[in-house]
């Protein structure tokens, strides 16, 4: 691996951490969401 994959896999490494923050948010969003819908006032 030359230093140009390693800059690469690095920055994929990056980006998916960063989806994956973002698809947990969502997730939690979600949850919130269906909880107080689900709620009978």
């Amino acid at each position: 691996m030359d230093v140009s994959d390693a800059r690469r896999l690095e920055a994929l490494e990056e980006e998916n951490a960063r989806l994956k923050k973002l698809l947990a948010e969502q997730m939690l969003d979600n949850a919130i969401l269906r909880d107080f819908s689900s709620k009978k006032w």
